[in-house]
């Protein structure tokens, strides 16, 4: 049976601004987790993004901070939500404020890679929602900046991702300035044994709420593969991208470097693109997106470091212009499309020395994806290569070294960030595992 939002009992000013936002009936993930959230449970909720979880965590939060009124304490956080990534920490927020638009809070957003003066400042009086990514925060903390010590609500939004990331010990460190009477939300697209693990060290008697597994969101995304000879892949995204049927689209790589160039050869093509990956910054990103949300621009190239900030229910296609090199990597790929119950659509180029990471997608999503061989650059031979993928190196996107080399970035004087640092070491260990196995 079918709620609304009107039998959830939230306050008046989010109803308002539920209204306003043309929402009327919960998702599956909001419907289950909202009213064991206004009971005051933990919560350890298992949904995959696109599916309305944020505002499955955002709307009792918000009806708590409405009914019960205080002000926050000084340079701290009634309400601390952790996230891995500078996109999805912004996301979450405005997901606050909006919904949040007639109830008179603060919220603010503290992330790296941009200079701390703004954040300490909207700091400082103290915020009712502060929404971070675990490095900077521990920073501001360690500079007694930041006071967690009264926070009433913790949150860890995409919580696999976060590990995956090796936030375990920045996690461990925070949850350890917290108060330990406090309300816990823990929420995970995937359940591998480090998250049950965790869930069990924070959370006390939680309820649990699984909605949508990885295979129901593949199953409302129609999925096709070209097989395509690498010095083709750029005519064929073309192609894919100037069919009628396809509006907003984001377009994956691993390399940073191939992010810049596929952007650039679709402005020179007369598609409006942009790149989005760890080596733009802040301000570069944060304009990259929000001329994609204005449809000013119709193309985003990014990498998987950006993947999980993209939430943008308009987008119709996601292209693999690359396919990962973790198979995981593909459902939260394209569940960039496909959101808030809507269908979608997903197109992978494969070549020849990506045909096996195909077949571990295939094993992902427990199923053959549908071939395309109607178009020019059909190549049978990458559709049966045998060859072994490359060794990446670069869980940000960079097509990597081998064990013993230096990395890419560093013979050509760039620097990594901390997100991709991370995520490299994460593909490291895996493709150790894998050629182990």
């Amino acid at each position: 049976m079918t709620v609304s939002f009107h039998e959830l009992g939230l306050a008046e000013p989010l109803m308002r601004a539920l209204v306003e936002e043309g929402y009327s009936t919960p998702t599956p993930i909001q419907a289950g987790a909202i009213p064991l959230l206004m009971q005051g449970r933990d919560l350890l909720g298992m949904a995959q993004t696109g599916t309305g979880k944020t505002a499955a965590f955002a709307l009792p939060i918000l009806h708590r901070l409405a009914t019960d009124r205080r002000a926050p304490p000084r340079g701290g956080a009634r309400v601390l939500v952790l996230a891995p990534t500078r996109e999805l920490v912004s996301q979450i927020a405005a997901s606050f404020s909006a919904m949040g638009r007639h109830l008179n809070i603060r919220v603010t957003t503290v992330f790296g890679g941009v200079g701390q003066g703004n954040q300490v400042a909207a700091l400082k009086p103290g915020v009712d929602v502060l929404v971070a990514a675990p490095g900077r925060l521990l920073d501001l903390v360690g500079q007694r900046l930041c006071d967690l010590s009264q926070v009433e609500v913790l949150v860890l939004d995409e919580a696999d991702q976060m590990l995956d990331m090796g936030f375990a010990k920045p996690i461990e460190r925070i949850v350890g300035l917290l108060p330990r009477a406090r309300h816990t939300l823990l929420f995970s697209a995937t359940m591998p044994a480090t998250i049950a693990t965790l869930a069990a060290r924070l959370l006390s008697d939680p309820a649990k709420v699984q909605i949508t597994p990885p295979s129901t969101v593949v199953a409302r995304i129609a999925q096709s593969v070209m097989f395509v000879d690498a010095h083709n892949k750029r005519p064929a995204l073309l192609h894919v991208l100037k069919r009628p049927e396809v509006g907003q689209s984001v377009v994956f790589t691993l390399q940073k470097s191939t992010a810049n160039q596929v952007a650039l050869f679709l402005n020179e093509a007369g598609i409006p693109a942009e790149a989005l990956h760890g080596n733009r910054s802040q301000g570069q990103r944060e304009r990259a997106l929000a001329a994609f949300r204005d449809n000013s621009v119709r193309v985003l190239v990014a990498t998987d470091i950006a993947a999980r900030g993209i939430d943008i229910d308009d987008v119709t296609h996601v292209v693999n212009y690359d396919l990962p090199n973790i198979a995981e990597s593909y459902v939260h790929r394209i569940g960039r499309t496909a959101r808030a119950g809507r269908s979608g659509y997903a197109v992978s180029l494969c070549e020849a020395e990506q045909r096996a990471w195909l077949r571990a997608v295939e094993r992902e999503t427990k199923g053959a994806i549908e071939r395309d061989d109607d178009h020019p650059w059909h190549s049978e031979a990458s559709a049966n290569s045998t060859m072994r993928p490359p060794v990446l190196g670069g869980g940000g996107g960079n097509r990597g070294p081998r064990p013993q080399q230096q990395p890419q970035q560093k013979r050509e004087g760039r620097n990594w960030t901390e997100e991709e640092k991370l995520a490299a070491r994460r593909a490291a260990q895996q493709n150790n595992r894998r050629r182990a196995a």
